[in-house]
């Protein structure tokens, strides 16, 4: 029944919307989209790229996803490290599955973001 992913949706704290432009636009690549007018009292800012959308929605309290995450395919990974490098952001490696190589960066609330290359 389901016919496609519309969106992820994470959460990020409040009046943090300056970090997540900088790390969804600047770092991934991503542009931001104009939320609905019936939202932006909301706080938070939404995303996209391509068929690619997330929305971060402020959370109060705040927590972080720490193990629950969106994996994103990027073309080349190497050439996503050495950016990832140029800014100083952290990563890790995990095991590679079967034909996909794969990365871990958080953003800049903590929430984990998986980075992975078809081979």
């Amino acid at each position: 029944m389901i016919l496609e992913l519309h969106h992820i949706q994470l959460a990020m704290p409040e009046g943090e919307e300056q970090a997540a432009r900088n790390f969804y636009c600047g770092v991934l690549g991503l542009r931001e989209v104009d939320k609905p007018e019936e939202l932006r009292s909301r706080g938070g800012a939404w995303f996209e790229s391509g068929s690619v959308k997330v929305h971060l929605g402020v959370e109060k309290p705040f927590a972080p996803a720490k193990k629950a995450h969106p994996a994103f395919r990027v073309e080349k990974l190497d050439q996503t490290i050495a950016a990832l490098q140029s800014r100083s952001i952290g990563f890790r490696f995990d095991a590679d599955l079967p034909g996909i190589r794969r990365i871990y960066v958080s953003d800049p609330f903590g929430n984990r973001i998986e980075l992975l290359e078809l081979v």
